[in-house]
């Protein structure tokens, strides 16, 4: 069974939430993205404490093809530094695991 990952994601808008989740869908570097609308995030930018409205993506994909996501959110995200972080999947059905798998091979 090959390894899966859930990747987060925030972005600025929901437009440009649902434009990247399109975009790695398409290119079979994810088989799933959840946009979950308008998130409130506190963090520290360029010395001071910010906060936002964003929209987090959760992004199913493998191990295998993190790197490749990663490398498509970066070339087409607004941020200067977006988060991208993979978590490991250590439990799930093995039948959407598979799904998973199956959605970003071929690319």
């Amino acid at each position: 069974m090959e390894r899966c990952v859930v990747v987060f994601v925030t972005c600025p808008s929901l437009k440009s939430a649902k434009q990247l989740a399109q975009h790695v869908v398409k290119a079979r570097v994810a088989a799933c993205v959840n946009i979950l609308p308008e998130i409130r995030s506190l963090f520290r930018w360029q010395g001071k404490v910010d906060q936002a409205k964003e929209t987090l993506l959760l992004i199913k994909t493998t191990a295998r093809r993190f790197p490749a996501l990663k490398r498509h959110i970066l070339r087409s995200h607004p941020y200067d530094v977006p988060e991208v972080i993979a978590l490991p999947v250590v439990a799930a059905h093995r039948p959407y695991t598979t799904w998973v798998a199956q959605s970003v091979r071929g690319a």
